[in-house]
């Protein structure tokens, strides 16, 4: 039997928790949906410092924080993976490999992921030392040398971020030649304490009991393989959006970024996108809230209009 709902929302990461406060906090009937435990990526991180509030905060902890939140309002959430989404007008049916569900309104919620280079020591050493973001992680690592892995434009731009807090940063390439815009070749060729490593093949992640120490590394012209110390390793080879079974939507790009108006509106009416999911999204956790709270606001305009039609007609 489907199960109907005023709001479904695919994903339970930082947004679709904001957006799930909001909606039922507006007395709305709102089921969250997610293939993994809520909170996203938070459950990764070892520690928040750049989320209002919060002096410091384990990502974890912020996480149940933020569901707890999210359902005292009467918010419901279920593990499910999202087969497809069927606009059918003023309603929208949710197919899960649980269920299905329908709904006035759907947010897509479902976050991005970062692409890892799948060594030994990477998934072991992830929080304490490992990461995938400069920005939320790169205070840890004042005066200290770290790596940064991949030779494209995120690789550069946040080697540079790296750069004003790092001693040194090193860029190991797997090629002799990047990929980055010249742009941000310029400015990492002009940075006094940014090096770089190339046609090297990180092969694994060496550390002790409690953080990295160190990486090895394959030569790809003659094969020597080394030992490269460093205190962290910020790995970026790509990020990927989580947009499975919404293909047949027709609202992503070429590379399956959901695509949306400044009010998180996509080109389907009662279908929102929101968080790192969204091509043009920031990907962080404050900006994930805020993308929430105006969905959250303004789905509830768009189903008030629903029944304003109906009274009508």
């Amino acid at each position: 039997m489907t199960q109907e709902y005023d709001v479904v929302i695919i994903g339970a990461g930082p947004a679709g928790m904001t957006a799930a406060t909001y909606a039922s906090r507006a007395n709305l009937s709102v089921l969250m949906i997610d293939k993994g435990i809520y909170g996203g990526q938070m459950n990764n991180t070892a520690e928040v410092e750049n989320y209002p509030g919060f002096d410091s905060i384990l990502g974890p902890d912020l996480a149940e924080k933020m569901y707890a939140s999210s359902t005292q309002f009467g918010a419901e959430y279920t593990f499910a993976e999202v087969q497809d989404v069927i606009d059918q007008g003023k309603t929208k049916k949710i197919i899960t490999d649980s269920g299905d569900y329908q709904a006035k309104v759907v947010v897509i919620a479902s976050g991005a992921e970062h692409r890892h280079l799948n060594i030994p020591g990477e998934d072991g050493y992830s929080g304490r030392g490992v990461s995938y973001c400069a920005v939320c992680d790169g205070a840890f690592f004042k005066d200290e040398q770290v790596t940064v892995i991949g030779g494209g434009d995120s690789a550069l731009e946040e080697g540079l971020y790296l750069a004003n807090l790092a001693k040194e940063v090193t860029i190991v390439h797997r090629r002799n030649k990047l990929k980055a815009s010249q742009i941000f070749q310029k400015r990492a060729a002009a940075a006094d304490n940014v090096h770089f490593l190339w046609n090297k093949d990180t092969q694994e992640v060496i550390g002790d009991k409690e953080k990295v120490t160190a990486i090895k590394l394959r030569d790809n012209v003659n094969g020597e393989v080394s030992i490269y110390p460093t205190s962290g390793l910020f790995i970026y080879v790509g990020i990927y959006p989580n947009t499975k079974g919404l293909e047949n939507l027709g609202i992503l790009d070429d590379k399956g970024w959901v695509l949306t108006d400044e009010n998180m509106q996509t080109a389907i009416p009662g279908i929102y996108a929101i968080g790192d999911v969204r091509k043009d999204s920031i990907r962080q956790i404050a900006s994930a809230t805020g993308d929430g709270a105006v969905a959250g606001k303004l789905l509830f305009d768009y189903i008030q209009s629903l029944s304003d039609q109906s009274v009508k007609a």
